[in-house]
């Protein structure tokens, strides 16, 4: 069986964003599966993880075609220069924020252009290049992973020219839910209604529609009720077997070391957990040493973090292999997410590995379910300091109640098993077709 499989970014771009295609890549060929990857040749990145390659088949194929998304610092810099519009002082005299009308004009210019979002323009050479591999490379089932969200609409077009082409579409993150609100650059009525639109007829169009959480699932089939249950599947993110699985022993020392690692947004903002630690007793407090690894997307973010002071050690992107170092290297990982439903890959790395998680969580999404599930680690509500800075004296004071880890549950989470799963569907898509 032949599958296409098109994501936007892929390796060398580094970020949890890129791993869940890189796994279908390295796994799906172990299921007599032949893999064709078409992603951005110059997809914005964070950083380059150039080892990311080593672990795809040379089997696979990987097709590259041009967008005219901006360079990743450009369009960090567009979205800052926005944000200082919008957050300019009153006028002196009048009272009247000029600049804020300025900012919400540009803003609205940029945003009203850039819909979905600003990946919109990959699609013409995306749709192009799909075309021509799926008929040169006898392609069997087209998998499509987002986001970025505007490459639903390759499920729509490819539909218009292969009508019984079995298509998949992956949503690595719920759209309508959660990321616009949390997460996307414009998230206004017009917005909203060109990404309902988008989604909605995605639905239509798909053979199958994947999600990573089981809360994400049910969103989608309670939103299509009349779209039968069964095109929504559910196949979870994972974790990766690491090179060494020995435990790093943490020497014992003044401080206590929580180490969070990946990007700092909307659905992370930090600023009720710093509320909390900023709450500690002062002989607490000092004792107590935060690790942020990873990108912070905006400037009021990075000034939340300051407000730690010397509580804290910020540090940028890392290739992927120092990351998971520092997953040992550290008494405890920090997990702060205020999403319902989705669920960040970079969760199942910490569950892999032998650190207990400290979490703040929406105590009603599947990332509180999973901790339980899987034993791996404490939670509190992420959007009550209280209960955080609860969370932190108790782990700060002494030694805290043992997890015990449910190593059963954890290996349902291993990429490999999870890729089997992939295989299952595609197989049972292409053979209906």
């Amino acid at each position: 069986m032949n599958v296409l499989l098109i994501t936007f970014s892929f390796p060398p771009v580094g970020g949890v964003g890129v791993l869940r295609a890189l796994s279908l890549a390295r796994y799906l060929p172990e299921a007599d599966i032949r893999v064709d990857v078409l992603s951005a040749r110059n997809a914005p990145a964070v950083g380059k993880d150039p080892t990311l390659l080593q672990q795809v088949p040379t089997s696979v194929r990987i097709h590259r075609c041009w967008t005219l998304d901006l360079p990743f610092a450009v369009r960090k810099g567009l979205k800052r220069l926005v944000s200082n519009f919008r957050s300019a002082p009153a006028h002196a005299t009048t009272g009247v924020n000029t600049k804020h009308g300025k900012g919400n004009f540009l803003k609205r210019i940029i945003g009203d252009i850039l819909l979905p979002d600003p990946q919109v323009f990959w699609l013409p050479f995306a749709i192009f290049n799909a075309r021509r591999i799926v008929r040169q490379r006898n392609i069997d089932v087209v998998l499509i992973t987002v986001p970025p969200f505007s490459s639903v609409r390759l499920a729509t077009m490819l539909r218009k020219w292969f009508p019984q082409l079995p298509i998949v579409v992956d949503f690595r993150d719920e759209w309508l839910s959660t990321t616009l609100d949390l997460v996307s650059f414009n998230n206004n009525e017009r917005a909203r209604s060109v990404a309902t639109k988008a989604e909605s007829e995605a639905v239509r169009d798909a053979s199958a529609v994947v999600l990573v959480t089981e809360a994400a699932r049910q969103e989608l089939t309670g939103r299509y009720p009349d779209v039968d249950p069964a095109k929504f599947r559910y196949i979870a993110n994972g974790y990766e077997t690491r090179a060494s699985e020995a435990q790093v022993e943490r020497p014992a020392g003044e401080h206590v070391l929580l180490t969070y690692i990946g990007s700092v947004y909307g659905s992370t903002d930090p600023g009720s957990f710093v509320e909390a630690v900023l709450a500690l007793p002062a002989d607490l407090r000092r004792r107590l040493k935060l690790r942020f690894i990873g990108h912070v997307e905006t400037d009021a973010l990075r000034e939340t973090l300051g407000r730690l002071g010397e509580t804290l050690e910020l540090k940028g992107f890392v290739p992927r292999a120092e990351a998971l170092r520092a997953l040992e290297e550290t008494d405890y990982l920090l997990l702060i997410t205020h999403d319902r439903i989705n669920v960040s890959a970079k969760f199942y790395d910490y569950v892999s590995g032998s650190r207990p998680i400290v979490a703040a969580v929406n105590p009603g999404g599947d990332v509180r379910r999973l901790l339980e599930q899987t034993g791996t680690g404490y939670w509190a509500d992420s959007s009550k300091p209280a209960e955080i800075t609860a969370l932190l004296t108790r782990i700060l004071s002494g030694p805290t109640t043992t997890l015990e880890r449910n190593e059963a549950e954890i290996a349902k989470f291993h990429r490999r098993a999870l890729a089997g799963q992939y295989a299952e569907l595609l197989r049972e898509l292409a053979g209906k077709a």
